[in-house]
């Protein structure tokens, strides 16, 4: 019972905290004050009901058990690489972010010494000692609540998340260091007596380092736990080292948990192991055990023991220390490794953060009895604080748009007041020639590994185009055999970035991710293939991963899109409607399951609303000639009784590559986009197009706009003649231009036919065209039809009585065209382009 209190009420209090950015330890410590003396505990006969004397040491155990997990976890977490790597400034800063905090953690603990010390719960240590701990206590900084800021934040790839994980690393180890050395000081009546423990403890860690180090990795080789995730036997192992490591700790006088940490710190982080043994343990400690400790941690705090003008003087003295020697001294630090002022006081704030790490140290020292339970319920308060403020900080000194503002300076693109620098050597007339391409050159692509035929398919239609060589290119007989040898290296204007993004949850394996993100980036397979289809197809390729939480995967993908200055986006749809690639259901889902995905459709929504660029979702439908796979039936035969046991006949090479795209023109922005992409595809010889300019045979009271994405309509008053004009003169003429000034090459694979359609039935006309023209190659490489995404024609009317909320929030999505393509019975993918950026303009 005393469990599910904990957890209930701990979980009740993340939810809203959580909203403002803050980390779960804060729910969990003040779930423990509420619980504690400060608030029901005043309740009569409630600490005897729920929290009875007798059953406190069970508790305690399963607390303690928690916390000696938890630092194992803590070790795994620390990768010393990231300290070795960036060594320079995370020296610099680590330090500086120690010695000032840990100085004036020094010249307040004189204070707190001779006014709080003797008050009888206290041992009888010397100044020495008890200035060691409440320096330690300032200089330590949170480097588990330090990854989930920064990886909430997206900071992890600035300098400034670079810096301060760095210097992390050295302020965790130093400080654990500092705190078993005063642990063992106060355990032990003698410093000679201290020293042998010191010295046994040195010894410890030089036998893990040397002795069981060696060994252990061994076993993990020998027994594949590297290469293919750790065995259940070796996670028992792991285990016992870590129960071993924390008693031995224990019994020569330093606390256990150091024994815990030791072992973390030499778990190796090749392939991923020490991420996969926190997905083994890391949910029974952080949803049962930890809350139990910080709720142990609450029911010692007493904020009515707060009760004096000396005693708040203390509390806001602490507070300022704890805030100026790690700002100060970080800031200061930061600068002189060439950094920014701003961006120097954002890693000052953030090396400030306390969380539960400070929450441990307080506990340790009030289990020791080196802080009266006053000075704890002080240093307490001062850990919250902290812990609270360092998000609201770090968004207010280092927001997303400052960031990118510092990035393009840096990379000399903009002046420092935001003003567009021109690259030297470009003219004005090169810089407008630029600007008026209205090719693709560079494309990003939303990576799924359900899509992945897809995309490649389409990446190759792109990349090949003019495959074929011309009689110039075509070497003669008596060319030597050096030159013959020779590559051709074409020039291809078109640059492709694959974005792969990885769902990050609250978990602590999912922030480990993110810290090893260009390690994972450079072992994902699906980002290792695409980038060897690519250059495989003269493409200029990078791709990287990302690892951000579901409702933020539109906002990556429109943050990635602006730091690569990426001119058109490819988002394809999922095959089972689905944000998360689950491999658990490898075949064919329903149009409605594939359609019907809130999570999905909002993900595309938004990824449209906030588009920087011009953007295409692809609804695949056999493209590539990649069918999705139904569910096999079970097998007429007599020796065949399992759907397993049949053998799946090969399949034969494509012998027709060819593809047919059907393009339905209304009118609009998006169409006209659309209509030069068309066109761009065409350039590739194995495709033929087909365009059908549909033209509207109603009357302006019928000319309605949509507005974009929810498709409500617009006063008519306000937007009718701009629309008709823009229709009837700037859409028009456009296709006739292409038409006349198409190449004869083009001419015999583009084909334009013009239709009369009404603007309440164009969809559904368009999409009886749609059926007459693609499809009738079952053989082929895949056909597509592509459409605008919203069309100012068409009639946005309220949803009819028979339409399914499927129907309806699809349109919502993809627009009038996209929906009754993408739920027709049309035999074809579906491309649906919106205009965005610099395509709004043309």
């Amino acid at each position: 019972m005393q469990a599910g209190i904990i957890i209930i009420l701990c979980r009740l209090l993340h939810y809203p905290l959580s909203l403002l950015g803050q980390p779960r330890v804060i729910a969990e410590v003040i779930g423990g004050i509420l619980l504690g003396p400060s608030v029901l505990a005043r309740i009569p006969g409630f600490s005897n009901a729920i929290f009875p004397t007798a059953s406190m040491p069970v508790l305690n155990n399963a607390a303690n058990l928690g916390l000696v997990l938890f630092l194992f976890l803590i070790g795994l977490e620390v990768d010393i690489r990231m300290f070795t790597s960036n060594w320079r400034v995370a020296l610099s800063v680590g330090l500086a972010g120690m010695l000032l905090p840990f100085g004036l953690g020094c010249a307040i603990a004189w204070g707190l010494y001779n006014q709080f010390h003797n008050d009888g719960s206290t041992v009888d240590i010397n100044f020495g000692v008890y200035a060691l701990f409440i320096g330690t206590a300032l200089a330590i900084t949170a480097f588990p609540v330090l990854c989930r800021i920064l990886s909430e934040l997206d900071m992890l790839g600035s300098p400034v998340g670079v810096t301060v994980l760095a210097a992390g690393v050295g302020n965790d180890v130093v400080g654990w260091i500092l705190l078993a050395l005063c642990v063992a000081l106060v355990n032990n009546g003698s410093g000679l007596t201290a020293l042998w423990v010191l010295l046994v403890a040195v010894g410890w860690v030089l036998f893990l380092v040397f002795a069981i180090k060696p060994v252990f990795h061994w076993a993990l080789r020998r027994t594949g736990s590297i290469q293919n995730g750790p065995t259940q036997g070796m996670i028992a192992v792991t285990i016992l080292l870590v129960l071993t490591s924390a008693w031995f700790t224990s019994i020569i006088g330093v606390h256990a948990i150091f024994g815990a940490f030791l072992v973390g710190l030499i778990c190796p982080h090749d392939g991923g192991f020490a991420i996969h043994v926190t997905e083994k343990i890391e949910d029974l400690i952080s949803v049962l055990l930890l809350p139990l400790y910080f709720a142990l941690s609450g029911l010692s705090t007493d904020l009515g023991l707060l009760n004096d003008g000396i005693t708040w003087a203390y509390v806001i003295g602490v507070i300022a220390c704890a805030f100026a020697g790690k700002i100060i001294g970080g800031t200061l630090a930061a600068k002189a490794m060439k950094l920014v002022w701003r961006e120097s006081f954002s890693i000052g704030v953030l090396m400030s953060c306390k969380g539960l790490v400070e929450l441990i140290v307080l506990n340790i020292g009030l289990q020791a009895r080196i802080l009266s339970r006053r000075t704890f319920t002080i240093f307490v308060v001062m850990a919250l604080v902290t812990t609270v403020s360092t998000t609201p900080l770090t968004k207010w000194l280092y927001p997303p748009w400052y960031r990118k503002k510092l990035e393009q300076w840096k990379r000399g693109e903009i002046d420092w007041d935001g003003n567009p620098l021109q690259p030297e050597g470009m003219s004005k007339s090169d810089s407008l020639a630029q600007i008026q391409d209205t090719r693709i050159r560079r494309l990003l692509v939303y990576l799924r590994l359900d899509s992945l035929p897809t995309l490649f398919t389409f990446i190759s239609l792109l990349g090949d185009e003019n495959v074929i060589p011309r009689s110039g290119e075509v070497q003669s007989p008596d060319a030597g055999e050096e030159s013959s040898r020779a590559p051709i290296i074409r020039k291809r204007p078109l640059e492709v970035h694959g974005l792969r993004l990885v769902e990050l949850t609250e978990r602590t394996s999912s922030v480990m991710k993110v810290t090893e993100g260009d390690d994972l980036s450079r072992r994902d397979p699906v980002v290792n293939a695409f980038r060897t289809f690519s250059q495989l197809h003269d493409v200029a390729v990078s791709g990287n991963v990302v690892l951000a939480p579901e409702d933020s995967y539109a906002q990556t993908v429109v943050a990635q899109a602006s730091n690569q200055g990426s001119d058109f986006v490819l988002i394809p749809w999922s095959e089972v409607g689905s944000n998360k690639e689950d491999q658990s259901i490898p075949f064919k889902v329903s149009v409605e399951d594939r359609f019907s995905g809130k999570a999905h459709l909002d993900f595309i929504q938004t990824a449209l609303a906030k588009a920087v660029c011009n953007t295409g979702i692809f609804i695949g439908n056999g493209f590539g000639g990649a069918a999705p796979a139904d569910r096999p039936g079970l097998p007429r035969t007599i020796s065949n009784v399992s759907t397993r046991s049949h053998r799946e006949a090969a399949l034969a090479p494509l012998a027709d590559k060819s593809h047919n795209i059907f393009f339905p023109y209304l009118g609009g922005v998006d169409d006209r986009v659309a209509l030069r992409f068309v066109l761009q595809l065409a350039k590739n010889p194995l495709i033929t197009v087909t365009v059908a300019h549909l033209n509207c045979t109603e009357g302006d009271d019928d000319i309605v706009a949509i507005s974009e994405g929810n498709m409500d309509t617009i006063s008519p008053s306000m937007t009718k003649n701009v629309i008709n004009t823009e229709i009837t003169a700037h859409d028009t003429s456009l296709l006739a231009t292409l038409q006349s000034t198409i190449s004869p090459e083009l001419a015999s694979r583009v084909s334009f036919t013009e239709v009369s359609v009404t603007a309440g039935s164009a969809a559904r006309q368009a999409a009886a065209l749609a059926k007459e023209t693609v499809g009738k190659k079952p053989r082929n490489a895949g056909d597509i039809v592509i459409v605008g995404r919203r069309h100012p024609r068409l009639p946005a009317t309220l949803r009819t009585a028979d339409q399914t909320n499927t129907e309806y929030d699809l349109q919502k999505t993809i627009g009038f065209f996209g929906q009754a393509m993408a739920m027709g019975d049309v035999k074809a993918s579906v491309l649906v382009i919106q205009a965005g950026g610099s395509g709004l303009d043309r």
